[in-house]
This record gives structure tokens, C-alpha cells and sequence, in this order.
């Protein structure tokens, strides 16, 4: 029997399960299951493999449910809650065995599983099967912003979860039969209470590491840090805006965004600021040709990581939504949000939580 198992869609996810793996210190290595299902994790899987942090380093071809026509028919609204509710228990079943085949480990072989954002199929799979397991949260206080448990099954909520804990269908972030926990950074902002709700703060976790433990998670990140250091102290002189870019809207409608930031927040006491661009994994625009003036970093390591350079500051940092309270190394913070959002498309769009009525 091995001991704990991460299963991972993000490189924010495998910073937080490097932060944990840390703060155990148990003296045993947990495994790592790296999904490439939403997100290409490119050459940090042989340097993973390579690293001491982890144990064993898996890839896992993760299937949507798109990819099987059968279940198509399932997903499709009947117009009555109780033909849909038995369409609903049959999908979650069928969904969770054809993920099977493509499973890279027997879970059922770990004393303690990690998921991060069990929406995806793995969640199907580990309830079809049966398997216990602990959810950890998507992205730092992500359910304060959108709560996608609760959106997704808006309208009878009761009724679903209730299902969901007798195990006949499946929902998300501790709605689940077999989910033990749902780890989040910070219950007291959470507008809805859900009772396997666990609180770890990453603060917690990040405040106690050691330089030799930051120093592993850059060299797992960060393929370039030479090249990484150049560009980030590139300009030594004058104001500098950081901005996060994300997968927002059309590209078209993205750049419009972007460029709209760069334009009211790039100038800084007066003066025009050097623009740094720190792109998202899942944003395919091409900010070098877009923005030929700024200074784009790309989107292969988690924004985090940025606080393990010695030196590094920034005059402004700013975000859509990416949530920015863990960084340390800017003076001044911008959040904009739903207000923002609501020029470029339709609010109903982006205030999901706004519609959720039970």
C-alpha cells in the first residue's frame, strides 16, 4: 500500500501538492498524476520524474465526456426533472467506467488520493469505483468567486446533492459520496457552507518553507531561469505594471482587454511603465506579436513561483481574475472582476454565483 497520490490538471495544482508534500515531511514521497486534458505540462513532466519531490510521475489521458457519442444522448435535456435525474444516474456511471481504460494507476493502492477540481472526469471514475478521496480546491478561493458545484446543479440543489451522497450521481468540491474532504485556503469567505469543508491555509503552508525547498520547486517549474532572471530584470529603471493574462472571451474581444489595461493602468506616477506580461497555460494569444513592446512571460510555471526570486518587484500588478492576495512582490494590487467583465460580454456570462438560487 502506497501512501498518497496527487492527481493534478494545473500547475497551480502541482505547486500546492509540492507545498504539501513539504509541509507532511512524513519522510515518504507521494506519487504524481499529471492530467493532460486541459493543460500541456510540456517539459516539467521529465523534469517532475527527475525531481525528488515526487516518487512516481504518471500522465494521464483524460477523457471529456464529448469524446464519447454515447453519453451525448444522456446530457441531453428531457424536460422533466425525474427522466432527466435517471439519465443523469446513468450518465455519471457510464462516464466513470469508460474513463476507466485510461486510468495510469490503481488508485485503489493509495492510503490517502488527492484531487484537485474533481469536476473532471476523474471524479466520475473514482465514484463509479467507489474510491475515497480528499478534494483540494481548483485555484486559490475559487468557490468565493464561483461556487461550481452549487451553478452547475442550480435548481433543486437539495435534491441533487443528496443524490450525489447516496452516491447515485456525482457533484463536485464535497458533495460526493466518496469524497472525504474538500480542502480550501479559506472557509470564512465562502458564501455557501458545505459540511466536509476543511481548511488549510496556504499561507500556512508557504510561510514555513526553506530556501533549499523553493529552490526544488524552480527547478521544477522553471526550464530557463537564466532566461527567466533577464527578463524579469531586464528594466531596472523606471515604473513597471505586471499584468496576468487569462483565457477570457474571443481572442478577438482578449486583446481588447489587455489592451485596454495596458492603456489605463500602465501609466505610473506620470509616467509610462514597463509592461510585463505574465501569460495564462490555457491563453493561446500571441502577446509578442500583439504587444511588441512588452515584456511577455510564458505561461509554463505558476505566478507563484515569482515570489521565490530574490529581488523581484513590481510597481503594479494586474488581474481579471485570477486571484492575487499570495503575492508578495508588487507594491500595488488590482482585482478587477465582474464590474470589468460586464463591458466586454454578457453578465450572465461570468456572475455565476449571482444565479444561484438554492
Amino acid at each position: 500500500m502506497h501512501d498518497r497520490i496527487y492527481v493534478c490538471h494545473t500547475f497551480y495544482h502541482v505547486y500546492v501538492a509540492c507545498l504539501k508534500e513539504f509541509y507532511i515531511a512524513d519522510g515518504k514521497k507521494a506519487s504524481l498524476v499529471l492530467s493532460k486534458m486541459s493543460n500541456n505540462f510540456g517539459k516539467m513532466v521529465e523534469r517532475a520524474k527527475n525531481s525528488d519531490i515526487f516518487d512516481e510521475v504518471f500522465e494521464y489521458d483524460e477523457k471529456e465526456d464529448t469524446y464519447f457519442p454515447e453519453l451525448k444522448e444522456l446530457k441531453t435535456d428531457s424536460g422533466n426533472i425525474v427522466t432527466n435525474m435517471i439519465k443523469r444516474i446513468k450518465f455519471c456511471k457510464r462516464f466513470g467506467k469508460l474513463q476507466e481504460k485510461y486510468i495510469p494507476v490503481d488508485f485503489k493502492k493509495y492510503k490517502d488520493i488527492y484531487v484537485f477540481c474533481d469536476s473532471d472526469p476523474i471524479g466520475y471514475y473514482l465514484n463509479y469505483k467507489k474510491i475515497r478521496y480528499h478534494a483540494v480546491e481548483d485555484g486559490l478561493d475559487c468557490i468565493r468567486y464561483y461556487d461550481t458545484a452549487r451553478y452547475d446543479n442550480r435548481g433543486h440543489f437539495k435534491i441533487k446533492a443528496f443524490m450525489a451522497a447516496l452516491g447515485l450521481i456525482h457533484i463536485q468540491n464535497g458533495y460526493g459520496r466518496y469524497c472525504i474532504d474538500m480542502e480550501v485556503n479559506n472557509i470564512s469567505v465562502l458564501p455557501y457552507p458545505c459540511e466536509k469543508y476543511v481548511e488549510l491555509p496556504r499561507k500556512k503552508l508557504t510561510d514555513r518553507l526553506t530556501s533549499e525547498e523553493k529552490e526544488k520547486m524552480l527547478k521544477l517549474f522553471v526550464d530557463d531561469m537564466q532566461g527567466l532572471k533577464e527578463k524579469l530584470f531586464k528594466e531596472k529603471d523606471g515604473k513597471t505594471l505586471l499584468v496576468l493574462s487569462e483565457p477570457l472571451c474571443d481572442l478577438e474581444t482578449r486583446e481588447r482587454i489587455f489592451r485596454d489595461i495596458i492603456d489605463e493602468y500602465g501609466t505610473i506616477d506620470g509616467k509610462r511603465a514597463v509592461v510585463l506580461i505574465k501569460q495564462h497555460p490555457r491563453d493561446y494569444l500571441d502577446y509578442n506579436k500583439t504587444f511588441p513592446d512588452a515584456i511577455v512571460l510564458d505561461g509554463s510555471f505558476p505566478m507563484e513561483m515569482l515570489n521565490f526570486i530574490d529581488g523581484l518587484y513590481f510597481d503594479r500588478l494586474v488581474s481579471v481574475y485570477t486571484v492575487v492576495d499570495s503575492i508578495q512582490f508588487v507594491k500595488e494590487k488590482h482585482y478587477l472582476g465582474d464590474d470589468f467583465m460586464d463591458k466586454y460580454e454578457a453578465p450572465e456570462i461570468h456572475r455565476q454565483n449571482e444565479a444561484i438560487t438554492d
